[in-house]
């Protein structure tokens, strides 16, 4: 006879125990435990259920190659940041903070297909506020994309294969539940036991998926962190909600690479494709101190970003180093190359750094322009026009060359820019470099960037 056995089961997370508690310690919730009876199996009853099917392993030579199928979208920036669009069988989870457009960016791709059968799971709206969304959005609304309110999994997963859907759009995957689930809709457990049947489903009949994932009060995915590991794909939609802009970025692709960046604009009238994302990333006008223009690679763009420096003395009895966009154990670094390798007295400054339109920068060649923005706001001496910077920046003060050198210098040209700072390199290279309407200006050191752009 199978043993049966009192164990307790919090409803929201999942996690169990052998005695009741008034709080859970895995999700901090109170009153949450329910008495739950665990039968366990013995051994003679579990091997009943192994599996009687012989399966053979196989070599990699006897695997047959088939080329992967790609869904197009009507969004080539969500087509190229998935690498091309997305794979039939995929499962991709699309997180980002209430508001920020994840509902408008997929209903805009629901509503403007007319070849590829589509089922959009609407699990926050009424059918009726989808239609009003829809109405603002002012797209082709077409026959090939059906909508529905269904929560349950299995009955989600029913009616795909009965529209012989191709792509499923789930908002949000918190909302729908699993029947052999007890546990509430949006835990960790009916969150994963959902999923799981998704991927199943999609791997068995090449059906894609998108789950839209809520974003916690930390910044991260809600729910499991394994469901990160569980999807095909995982995306971040950023954007501050009182800015225009917003950010498709890759945390995990097995399809593509994670280095691409989608950029969009938020319209009275939807999202907008920004294909020229250096026009909101830069300020054409720079009279001020404090200010610089780096080009940098996100995936296969290039990117001209504007970065402003404030550098003032300090009221306090600590100085402050505020930071948005960068690095700030790098704007460390850098200050304290500025003050130990060129004498700079920072120690008691305040020094506030931040990247225009809300990108996050990873790539070394900033550095060079972070460097110049400070150096410009400490002496009060203002870039002149039309000047750009790629290089890293080491701890003994010299400038490093950065990858995709004539790419960038080739872009700055395109978008007429005049002067472009960047590190030395050999005689070789800078005849590959030679460009004759942009003038190359090449520093070894900090103190020969001090001396060639601001004279100082």
């Amino acid at each position: 006879m199978p043993k049966e056995k009192k164990i307790y089961v919090c409803k929201v997370c999942g996690a169990t125990s052998s005695k009741w508690m008034g709080k859970c310690p895995y999700c901090g919730e109170w009153n949450s435990y329910e008495e739950k009876i665990e039968v366990k199996k013995t051994s003679t009853q579990s091997g009943k259920y192994l599996s009687q099917d012989k399966i053979n392993p196989v070599s990699l030579a006897e695997i047959e190659q088939v080329s992967e199928k790609r869904i197009k979208t009507i969004s080539e920036e969500f087509n190229r940041v998935l690498g091309g669009g997305v794979v039939e069988g995929e499962v991709i989870l699309l997180a980002g903070e209430p508001g920020v457009g994840k509902s408008t960016l997929l209903l805009q791709i629901a509503l403007s297909n007319n070849t590829l059968p589509i089922l959009y799971v609407a699990g926050e709206e009424s059918l009726l506020q989808i239609k009003l969304r829809a109405g603002r959005l002012n797209v082709f609304q077409d026959n090939t994309t059906l909508f529905t309110t269904e929560k349950n999994v299995e009955q989600i997963l029913n009616i795909a294969k009965e529209k012989n859907s191709g792509l499923v759009i789930i908002d949000s995957i918190q909302t729908v539940y699993a029947s052999d689930n007890d546990f509430l809709p949006g835990s960790v457990s009916q969150i994963r036991a959902s999923t799981q049947k998704i991927i199943e489903f999609a791997k068995e009949t090449g059906t894609a998926f998108i789950l839209v994932g809520h974003i916690n009060k930390d910044g991260a995915v809600a729910g499991p962190k394994v469901l990160e590991h569980m999807v095909d794909a995982v995306f971040n939609f950023e954007g501050d909600r009182n800015l225009h802009y917003r950010l498709l970025r890759p945390i995990k692709n097995r399809f593509g690479a994670t280095t691409e960046l989608g950029v969009f604009e938020m319209q009275s009238n939807g999202l907008r494709e920004v294909t020229n994302p250096s026009e909101f990333l830069m300020n054409r006008t720079r009279d001020e101190s404090g200010i610089a223009i780096a080009t940098i690679v996100e995936g296969h763009r290039i990117f001209f970003i504007e970065i402003q420096a404030l550098v003032t003395p300090s009221v306090y009895g600590s100085p402050q180093r505020v930071v948005t966009g960068y690095d700030p154990k790098k704007l460390n670094m850098l200050l304290a190359v500025l003050e130990k390798r060129n004498k700079f007295k920072l120690g008691n400054k305040d020094v506030f750094l931040n990247i225009a339109g809300g990108l996050k920068v990873t790539d070394t060649a900033a550095d060079l322009a972070v460097v110049a923005a400070l150096v410009s706001s400490y002496i009060d001496k203002p870039i002149q026009e039309n000047v750009v910077f790629a290089g890293e920046v080491g701890l003994s003060g010299e400038i490093r060359p950065v990858k995709r050198l004539q790419d960038r210098i080739n872009e700055a040209d395109k978008l007429g820019y005049k002067t472009f700072v960047l590190a030395n390199v050999n005689n070789n290279i800078r005849d590959i470099l030679k460009n004759k309407k942009i003038h190359l200006i090449f520093v070894e050191k900090t103190f020969e960037l001090f001396q060639k752009v601001f004279r100082y």
